[in-house]
């Protein structure tokens, strides 16, 4: 890991209607738009969908550094973050992430070491920790 702070670029550009085109070097550019809920399309990704995405991306991220600190082995981790946009003090703003997770363990794993490593993972989501809406962990440990 190389030493921090760590610096993020990411570039938008949009015109009056239409989608917005989000960009970063060497990465694939994104088009979003408003969600439905604020008369989007709907068929393209949000800021907010974006948003929940970052959340769930960087929990799986998270657990899988964990884990391999950890020496856990495990087959698969699946992940659905739920975000509530709500006003808070006249302001929209998330109030709060739930983050379902489920994860596949082989047979004979230690279920319980799994539990704590979804748990460490959860709290150690960097983007999680950047966000002011509290958060909630509902994991599942499936053997195959």
């Amino acid at each position: 890991m190389h030493p921090y702070p760590h610096v993020y670029t990411v570039s938008a550009a949009g015109s009056s209607t239409g989608s917005v085109s989000v960009s970063a070097v060497a990465l694939p550019l994104i088009e979003t738009a408003p969600p439905p809920e604020f008369d989007g399309p709907g068929d393209v990704w949000s800021p907010e969908s974006l948003l929940c995405g970052a959340v769930a991306d960087c929990f799986i991220l998270t657990f899988r550094s964990f884990a391999r600190a950890s020496r856990f082995e495990w087959i698969k981790l699946a992940c659905r973050v739920e975000g509530t946009l709500d006003r808070v003090e006249g302001i929209p703003k998330f109030k709060h992430f739930v983050t379902h997770a489920t994860l596949e363990v082989a047979g004979g794993a230690d279920t319980a070491k799994a539990r704590l490593l979804l748990t460490k993972a959860e709290h150690g989501c960097l983007i999680s920790n950047s966000l002011s809406a509290s958060r909630e962990l509902v994991a599942e440990v499936v053997g195959s």
